[in-house]
């Protein structure tokens, strides 16, 4: 099924709806949702399945990701700091709750498919690896150093999705959702514009929780934040985000794509800057990049030579790809205790 094919609301083949509760959700979208929104029926998959009686395909994709293993194990990824010890700390799962959630308001706002963009942003960074940027960087480095094709958190975080989820099967998920998890970042955007907001809240979300945790921690005091950018979008994490989010949506009201003013869009832009240079890759970070690519680049040779070791989940996947699943599933917690029992002397741990 084309994309304008669902968001024309077409009807499968047959005799219509097959259940109640799918007829009354289709009258209720075209009722309330905007003519740019992706409706919810039919359900668009690879592998054709029966609906659900209760839940809507989005819905359902939503609640396959959240009992996905993956997902749980997002608790225990770094968002910025590496293994955290404090309680307050984002993780990679805290910062897919907080964009999810405010990628929700946008979507409801503009009357978008609301379960299809909670769907996009609770599955967007499964495929994160340990360690965040740094993490990203030093596994894609590794791949290439073995003749592999990189690596690309969003990549694979579709491969998660598609090959790796549920002991190999995946979880099936429908077609919109999959290119909005692809097209979180990168050079092209989603078609849908639920996907769209995703990509954009993402930033909107990780920049200024982002902010909160690097003052907690000290690397940031209040007045080496940008003063031009901060007094445009706001004091606080709350304030800025609350300007950022009604800035797209009333520059993305009744439009065809999800957009910000140039003024809003610039002014997050060199905040994002301003946190890379200084937090994601500032100095704090620098001093942690020649350890976690030193643990990255030896766990991943040593695997290689065990590749033997490595459950086969994808039976089509080479060498390079096995292990660069293995590595990117893992949480910092367990790529340090690894890298620790196989490196480190028994003595040397206490």
């Amino acid at each position: 099924m084309t994309q304008a094919g669902r968001k024309a609301g077409t009807a499968r083949s047959g005799d219509g709806p097959d259940s109640e509760f799918e007829r009354l959700s289709m009258e209720r979208e075209s009722q309330y949702l905007s003519p740019h929104a992706v409706r919810s029926y039919p359900a668009d998959r690879a592998e054709p399945e029966t609906d659900s009686q209760w839940r809507t395909p989005f819905q359902r994709d939503r609640d396959r990701i959240v009992h996905s293993k993956s997902f749980r194990r997002l608790m225990h990824k770094t968002q910025v700091f590496i293994a955290p010890e404090g309680d307050h700390y984002r993780t990679r799962l805290t910062h897919t709750l907080e964009a999810t959630g405010i990628a929700r308001t946008v979507a409801r706002a503009l009357r978008l498919n609301e379960d299809l963009t909670e769907a996009i942003g609770l599955a967007h960074d499964l495929g994160h690896p340990p360690f965040g940027h740094i993490g990203e960087q030093a596994l894609d480095e590794a791949s290439r150093a073995h003749d592999g094709p990189g690596f690309k958190h969003n990549e694979h975080s579709l491969r998660v999705v598609d090959v790796i989820e549920r002991e190999g099967r995946g979880l099936n998920l429908n077609q919109p959702v999959r290119e909005g998890i692809l097209k979180h970042t990168g050079p092209e955007k989603s078609a849908s514009l639920e996907g769209q907001i995703v990509r954009l809240v993402d930033r909107v979300a990780y920049i200024n929780h982002d902010i909160d945790d690097a003052l907690r921690a000290g690397i940031l005091g209040v007045g080496d934040l940008p003063a031009e950018e901060i007094e445009m979008l706001g004091p606080t994490g709350a304030s800025r985000i609350d300007s950022l989010v009604k800035d797209i949506v009333d520059q993305s009201r009744d439009a065809d794509e999800i957009r910000q003013s140039e003024h809003m869009g610039m002014a997050m832009l060199r905040l994002r800057k301003f946190m890379f240079d200084n937090v994601y890759l500032g100095p704090d970070a620098r001093r942690d990049h020649d350890r976690v690519h030193g643990v990255i680049r030896a766990l991943f040779e040593h695997y290689l030579e065990r590749v033997e070791e490595i459950p086969v989940i994808d039976p089509a996947a080479d060498r390079v790809q096995r292990v660069t699943d293995l590595l990117a599933g893992m949480t910092d917690r367990y790529c340090i205790a690894n890298y620790t029992a196989i490196y480190v002397p028994e003595g040397s741990r206490f």
